[in-house]
């Protein structure tokens, strides 16, 4: 009704005299003039329809300070899921400017102009002189039809290649893949190892270990470090995942050859309120649920996540040991069943300030807090070798744990846009602490006559611990344009680390009917971490050939003490017992990109970097750990740093319809490695010589192989992402009597298919290979806290078994607008990731096998929400690329 009575107001001035209002923007009243109506379709280069692209309106206005004339930004918004968009109530005078972007597509700008057609006097030829018809021109030329608007494909210089315009599975640049989680329907309900599982590049054993490349990679969330570990972050919090495998001199060196995985968490800053609520539930009964909520008004952007998990974890294994070192020799077989019960709780807040154009601050705070009561029921069957027979034993060990821990984290963050394009500052802090408590009870029966008989002694220990784990960083970072090719980057970072466990252990006596404690195998011990950083890096390219050179200098310093061992004579520390550390004033890492662009969407690029790897305090702390009969473990405070340097050449080839495909060759060449090592020493509990895992430093390994990955859109309904990792390496011990690996060439695959289907179903299936590989060198994992589950783990000859997993998961929308998502999700389909493990050495030879959670289903559901307010859009964003500038907050 307001806009037919505009019409008509504006059709009477205009057959009244139109010629009679003065040209301008005041010509006319305001609510005759905002009747225009402007609407198109967007298709790609196939003229299938791109949905959620950005649109935006833009009005020329003069500028009064500048005294020149400055697009505004008038109206924005996204395109539907069909690829249309609607402007309605623009002004009919003034210029207009439409203004279209969409992720991997060139950008769109076309000029927009009203063009009424006025009845002339007496009317013209096929009208008759009806004054209706004329007024029926006017009315048609307040709406104005675009049509479909084709965008092109754009592949720029070291930018992502993706599949679709809506965000796609996998995105790559030469230099990094980006994983989007929320198309991963696989680990909904789960964690972020469900997710990692998916990853291309990356690995996951059944004890929860990631490498990347065959490496312990560094796990960050937002870029920086944190006390959490992925099975304690759900699946659902995550927006995606990127996989660096060769850091540039800007990122922090730590992590030696292995890259980096950084989780980039579910943020929002649409306009208006928006969210949603999810529940799901697995076959063991365990459930899930959370939400997200999201609201902006005007200069405040607030965002809020919760999740519970619960968890009801299943794992069966066996292990087979031939002890060569005892007289006699021994065989061990155990069988293990073990149960975790428990849940974790995860909740984040973010708050946004929109100070001005140029300025914002950002706070955010993360809590999490979780109980478990894990279990296992460990049976041993021990066979002594005598020369005239055998003698048997057998013994039932069973362990009930009650562990919680709590972890909470505050980043800060402020970002200035100066005004020229491109040159910021950031600065930002970042504060990660954890706490943990176990109180775990041992009890092992041992039987006269095998199996079924009769007990005939039983023992207990019980074990208290409680740690504390604190990360916190400093940084700042400013980005220096000098044209539109070359660049300035610097920064400064400092990054330190608290960590303190005390793990007291208790038998019981029968004598005092109480638990004694026994100081020989408790611990409690604390370490300072800190390390101090500068960078610089400059980026520029000549046509198409590109370079970034950069370097960073760390200083760093790790102290530690055993509190136990450490004794205090006369208000002096005896450095000789428990108290180690080491520092290294200045180390510094290079690095340099080439980057050249060839002709038909191709692209080179040759990296080097330099980086490190300091050992972890578990590696270093001279506590003898005898918890575990068949693994006793000691650290080495005299482990020095390894340094890695990395050389990869990458090729990258983008078809027609965004199928791509990013080869890698690489070697890593490593010094001072740090590596396992079997020792043999007196067992002063045992009363026997036996053997002690540690750690020292190789001379060197050598590390070469090839990645292939490819992003193949089939059909409108495929897409198909496949990964290869071809690998081989090489460790020199001649400094230390160790044997040594032989070398052996290995792969690993990963294959992820995603099929929509009619009726708004959606399919995915995805698939992980293994080929015979060897025991990892060093799983970096170090933990010497209470007694583990009886499982050998050491430095050895060996290998792992080949093996594969299939998952598959289905969803369907459905409601209004598909506000509501129910998947169902099968993971391990066929039983097939089976952790075999073949290891041997000059004193025993070893099998193993463990296979947990197989076959798990989880169905979940899913609700979107809000209202998306888009006149509230007007402001221009952190992100420094022109258009997107201020297209951020609709995307």
């Amino acid at each position: 009704m307001k806009k037919t009575l505009s019409i008509l107001i504006f059709l009477l001035g205009a057959m009244g005299g139109y010629a009679q209002f003065p040209v301008g923007v005041n010509a006319a009243p305001k609510s005759a003039q905002n009747i225009g109506h402007i609407y198109g379709k967007i298709v790609d280069s196939l003229d299938h329809p791109l949905p959620d692209a950005s649109v935006m309106l833009l009005q020329s206005k003069y500028d009064s300070v500048s005294k020149k004339r400055k697009d505004i930004l008038y109206k924005g918004l996204s395109t539907k899921s069909n690829g249309e968009f609607s402007f309605e109530e623009l002004p009919l005078f003034g210029g207009l400017k439409i203004r279209i972007s969409a992720t991997g597509f060139k950008g769109y700008e076309q000029s927009v102009t009203f063009q009424m057609k006025m009845p002339a006097e007496g009317g013209t030829a096929g009208q008759s002189g009806n004054p209706m018809a004329g007024a029926s021109n006017v009315i048609n030329g307040f709406d104005k039809d675009l049509g479909d608007i084709r965008l092109t494909n754009d592949v720029k210089q070291l930018q992502a290649v993706i599949v679709t315009a809506s965000k796609p599975t996998l995105r790559m640049d030469i230099d990094k893949k980006v994983y989007n989680v929320e198309k991963d329907i696989v680990s909904q309900g789960g964690t972020a190892l469900d997710v990692m599982r998916n990853v291309p590049s990356v690995n996951v054993d059944i004890d929860g270990n990631v490498t990347l490349r065959n490496a312990a990679p560094q796990i960050y969330i937002e870029g920086r470090p944190t006390t959490l570990t992925l099975d304690q972050i759900p699946a659902d919090a995550i927006e995606s995942v990127e996989v660096i495998t060769n850091p540039s001199a800007k990122y922090d060196a730590s992590g030696g050859g292995s890259g980096i995985l950084n989780i980039i968490l579910k943020k929002n800053r649409k306009s208006g309120y928006n969210g949603n609520v999810r529940v799901g539930v697995n076959k063991y009964g365990a459930v899930n649920g959370g939400g997200d909520f999201n609201v902006r008004e005007g200069k405040i952007n607030l965002s809020a996540s919760a999740f519970v998990n619960q968890m009801r974890d299943k794992t069966h294994g066996t292990t087979i040991r031939q002890n060569l070192i005892d007289t006699p020799q021994t065989a061990i077989q155990q069988a293990n069943y073990d149960l975790n019960k428990g849940a974790f709780v995860f909740g984040r807040v973010v708050l946004d300030y929109f100070a001005s154009n140029r300025n914002t601050f950002s706070l955010a705070g993360i809590r999490v807090h979780g109980s478990f009561e894990p279990s296992q029921v460990l049976n041993i069957n021990t066979d002594s070798l005598y020369s005239g027979g055998i003698s048997s034993g057998y013994s039932e060990r069973m362990s009930n744990t009650n562990r919680q821990f709590n972890a909470s984290g505050i980043q800060a963050s402020y970002k200035h846009n100066f005004a020229k394009e491109g040159e910021n500052l950031t600065a930002d802090f970042n504060f990660f602490s954890g706490k943990n408590s176990n109180n775990s009870l041992y009890t092992t029966n041992y039987y006269a006559n095998g199996q079924g008989s009769a007990i005939d002694n039983t023992t207990l220990q019980k074990v208290i611990g409680e740690g504390n784990n604190q990360f916190m960083t400093f940084q700042t970072d400013y980005v220096k344009p000098f044209s539109t090719v070359t660049k300035l980057e610097t920064g400064l970072r400092a990054s330190m680390q608290k960590m303190s466990n005390v793990n007291d252990n208790y038998f019981f006596n029968d004598s005092a009917k109480d638990f004694i404690y026994s100081p020989l195998i408790s611990s409690n011990y604390n370490n300072d971490n800190k390390v101090y950083a500068a960078y610089i890096s400059v980026t520029s390219a000549i046509k198409n050939f590109g370079y970034q050179v950069g370097l960073r200098a760390e200083s760093s310093r790790y102290q530690g003490n055993d509190n136990y061992m450490t004794e205090e004579k006369n208000g002096t520390l005896n450095d000789t017992l428990g108290h180690f550390g080491n520092q290294y004033p200045v180390s510094l890492f290079p690095s340099l990109f080439l980057s050249q662009k060839l002709g038909g969407k191709q692209e080179l690029q040759l990296s080097f970097t330099r980086r490190i790897n300091r050992p972890n305090f578990f590696q270093l702390i001279p506590f003898i750990d005898y918890s575990d009969s068949l693994n006793i473990k000691k650290g080495n405070p005299n482990l020095v740093p390894e340094f890695t340097n990395t050389v990869e050449l990458s090729y990258m080839k983008t078809w027609k319809g965004n199928n791509s495909f990013l080869g890698s060759i690489y070697y890593k060449y490593t010094t001072n490695l740090i590596t396992s090592y079997i020792d043999t020493f007196y067992n002063a509990i045992g009363g026997k010589e036996d053997l002690l895992n540690t750690f020292v430093n190789a001379n060197s390994s050598k590390t070469m192989g090839a990645e292939l990955t490819t992003i193949n859109t089939v059909t409108r309904w495929l897409d198909i992402t496949a990964n290869i990792n071809i690998y081989n390496s090489k460790i020199n011990t001649n400094n230390v009597n160790e044997q040594v690996q032989p070398a052996l060439w290995s792969w690993f695959g990963k294959f992820n298919s995603n099929f929509r289907l009619p009726g708004k179903f959606k399919l995915q299936i995805t698939a992980t290979y293994q080929a015979k590989t060897n025991l990892p060198v060093n799983s970096n994992s170090g933990n010497m806290g209470g007694p583990p589950m009886m499982t050998a783990q050491s430095a050895s000859q060996g290998y792992i078994k080949p093996f594969y997993g299939v998952d598959a998961a289905v969803s369907r929308s459905f409601l209004k607008n598909d506000a509501a998502t129910v998947s169902l999700s099968f993971s391990d389909l066929f039983r097939s990731r089976i952790n075999d493990q073949y290891s041997s050495s000059e004193y025993f030879i070893q099998t193993y096998s463990r296979l947990r959670d197989p076959q798990m289903i989880r169905l979940n559901f899913t609700y979107h929400f809000g209202k998306l307010d888009v006149s509230l859009f007007k402001r221009k964003n952190l992100n420094n690329n022109g258009m997107q500038d201020a297209t951020q907050g609709m995307q």
